[in-house]
C-alpha cells in the first residue's frame, strides 16, 4: 500500500471515528418547554421534570386552543405504561394508557443523521453551540426530526408528524441537571383509586400534551 492510500484510509478511519452518535440525555433533567401546532391553532408553554432512572417524566403547562386556555398537570410513568391526568381543583385524577415506543428525551439509536452545525458563531468560545440533527420514523405512518447539542446531549427541539395529530414542534430551554423535589413524581392520594381508561389507542408522549 504506498503512502497516499495508507493516508486515505487512515481519513476515512478518523472521519467514521469522528462521526456524532445518538446520544443519551442527562438521567435527571427540570426545564421549560413550548409546543405548538402547524397550523397555531394549538399552544402549550409549561415545565417538566425528568427521570431516566425511573422511566418518569412530570409536566405542568398551559395550553391554548382558539381562545379558550387549561392548566394541565401529567405525570407520565413510562415504566408502568400510563399516565395520571392531575386536575387539583377538583382534586381528581384520570388514569390514561401510554404508548412508550417513542420519548422524545433520547435520540433513538436507529435515528439518523441529518447534520451537525454550530447554532451562533465558533469563532470564539461562548459564542455558539455544537448542535446534531437527527431524523427517523414514528409508529403508524409518521416521522420526527430532533435537534440536540453535541456536548451534553441537551434536547433542543424536535418536529414530529403522524396522520392522526398532524404536524408539531416542541422547543425545550433553560434546563439544569437534577431534580429538585422526589416527591414531584409520586401521584397524589386522590389518584390511587383512578381507573385506567379504555383507549383505542393509547397516547404518545405528543398526543398526551
Amino acid at each position: 500500500m504506498n503512502f497516499i492510500s495508507a493516508l486515505s484510509c487512515f481519513g476515512l478511519l478518523l472521519a467514521a471515528a469522528q462521526a456524532p452518535k445518538p446520544c443519551i440525555v442527562p438521567h435527571l433533567m427540570s426545564g421549560s418547554f413550548s409546543l405548538m401546532d402547524a397550523n397555531g391553532l394549538y399552544m402549550s408553554t409549561g415545565t417538566l421534570s425528568y427521570d431516566a432512572f425511573g422511566q418518569r417524566m412530570h409536566v405542568r403547562h398551559f395550553e391554548l386552543v382558539g381562545n379558550q386556555t387549561a392548566f394541565l398537570d401529567q405525570l407520565m410513568l413510562f415504566e408502568q405504561v400510563f399516565y395520571y391526568e392531575i386536575d387539583w381543583s377538583k382534586l381528581s385524577c384520570k388514569k390514561k394508557a401510554l404508548d412508550t415506543s417513542f420519548i422524545t428525551m433520547h435520540a433513538p439509536f436507529d435515528a439518523k443523521l441529518r447534520g451537525q452545525v454550530f447554532m451562533g458563531s465558533s469563532s470564539s468560545w461562548g459564542m455558539g453551540a455544537l448542535i446534531n440533527t437527527w431524523y427517523g420514523e414514528l409508529p403508524n405512518n409518521g416521522h420526527y426530526t430532533t435537534v440536540f447539542t453535541e456536548i451534553g446531549c441537551i434536547p433542543l427541539t424536535m418536529t414530529s408528524y403522524t396522520p392522526a395529530t398532524g404536524w408539531a414542534t416542541i422547543s425545550t430551554f433553560n434546563w439544569v441537571i437534577g431534580n429538585t423535589n422526589p416527591m414531584d413524581y409520586s401521584p397524589p392520594f386522590f389518584c390511587a383509586k383512578s381507573q385506567l381508561e379504555e383507549m383505542e389507542t393509547p397516547d404518545t408522549f405528543l398526543t398526551g400534551l
